[in-house]
């Protein structure tokens, strides 16, 4: 999430500033090496739709050019060899201040600062070196990180003045806490944005969360759909304070697209999400069912799965008489919708002096097995006579 929110707000910033935004994968650290994990990254950003205009560029690609630099930077004599890697030296006694575009004037003292590793003992680069060769020779105009890596920058713009080089603008942004206030973890909620595709969490829904996560727009409640991010983006209004993870508010956003839907829409967004022993003509009658009860895409087939699979009703919530009366009404209907079944349903309750909600809950667990449901007798209507027919026999049958 946190990642993703960096590459969002470095998105936004380019397109509204009429900008290319360029994705580099910065994969010299081999031990972290993630097998698969670049196809992920890009899974994730065309998900969101953060299409880039460059790359990808791998560092892997170009480890001759940082040894190249890390010699140079040797020749100069700012850096220096050790036990096979090249270090930067590091002026004592120096204040390295910086504008940052987010936290405003920072300075960092060198006075204690440890000496980078440039270039290791195998010929990789570490970040420090490759991120600053790439950023000079790719024209980088802004560099917008989070806030872990401040530490790093006085590092980095040390290098950019061996190598005579003017460094890019800076910012850093706040770091995404759980609702503890400790950093934002895995136990806090936070997942891979695949994983929360596949929960079916809508692309607007989360790039709104996310771009809420630091940054102001009026009332911070409307969805705002990636253009109109675009359009409002500003790093003016991108906080300092350290933003909160709040589930709830990513399931506000997602559900409210969902009601936003017309019917077709939806239905074909739930395919993937559709069980293969749903029958496809069923979906878009239970649609309008569902619609207000969806938060996730993902949850369509615990909300549906009783209206096609054998249903198994409670026999202590059954009542013979109350059974045998319902398929009377049913076989006496002529016109199978649910007004009229409703109406016919509230009439017997009345001559018969049922209290309707017992009555009605009675129906719907022998109808489905569950006691919430969407509304009784639309949901009547969907299953049809003859289904109904055979769970209120099969109803029946479960009173010992």
């Amino acid at each position: 999430m946190g990642n993703t929110r960096t590459a969002l707000y470095n998105y936004l910033w380019a397109r509204h500033n009429q900008g290319n935004f360029i994705l580099r994968i910065e994969d010299t650290d081999q031990k972290r090496f993630v097998k698969g994990s670049e196809a992920k990254i890009l899974e994730i950003l065309q998900f969101l739709g953060l299409i880039w205009d460059e790359g990808p560029y791998r560092q892997s690609d170009r480890l001759e050019l940082y040894q190249q630099y890390a010699r140079e930077l040797v020749d100069k004599g700012v850096a220096y060899e050790a036990e096979g890697a090249i270090r930067l030296r590091v002026p004592p006694g120096r204040d390295i201040v910086w504008e940052d575009l987010i936290q405003g004037k920072m300075t960092i003292k060198t006075q204690g600062m440890n000496e980078p590793v440039l270039l290791k003992s195998d010929g990789w680069p570490t970040y420090h070196l490759a991120v600053v060769v790439d950023d000079h020779l790719m024209e980088i105009s802004h560099i917008l990180r989070a806030a872990e890596w401040i530490s790093s920058t006085p590092k980095h713009l040390l290098i950019y003045e061996a190598l005579g080089w003017t460094p890019p603008q800076i910012g850093h942004f706040s770091v995404i806490l759980g609702p503890d206030k400790a950093k934002l973890s895995k136990r806090h909620g936070a997942k891979s944005i695949l994983d929360y595709r596949d929960e079916g969490y809508l692309p607007t829904a989360l790039l709104t969360f996310m771009a809420y996560l630091g940054w102001s727009y009026e009332d911070n409640s409307k969805v705002l759909t990636l253009e109109e991010l675009t359009q409002r983006f500003d790093l003016k209004q991108v906080h300092k304070a350290n933003p909160i993870f709040d589930q709830k508010k990513l399931d506000y956003f997602n559900a409210l697209l969902i009601r936003q839907m017309n019917q077709t829409e939806l239905a074909a967004a739930l395919q993937p999400f559709v069980p293969a022993d749903c029958p496809q003509e069923l979906v878009v009658k239970i649609v309008p069912l569902i619609q207000e009860r969806l938060v996730r895409l993902g949850e369509f087939e615990n909300l549906t799965e009783w209206f096609y699979r054998e249903v198994k009703p409670d026999p202590k919530i059954m009542v013979k008489e109350q059974l045998e009366e319902s398929i009377k009404v049913i076989e006496g209907l002529g016109k199978w919708e649910n007004e009229a079944m409703e109406a016919s349903f509230r009439q017997v309750a009345e001559e018969k002096g049922w209290k309707p909600g017992q009555f009605f809950m009675m129906l719907r667990v022998a109808l489905t097995g569950r006691t919430v449901t969407p509304p009784l007798f639309a949901t009547m209507e969907v299953l049809g006579k003859q289904v109904v027919l055979d769970r209120l026999a099969h109803a029946q049958n479960t009173i010992a």
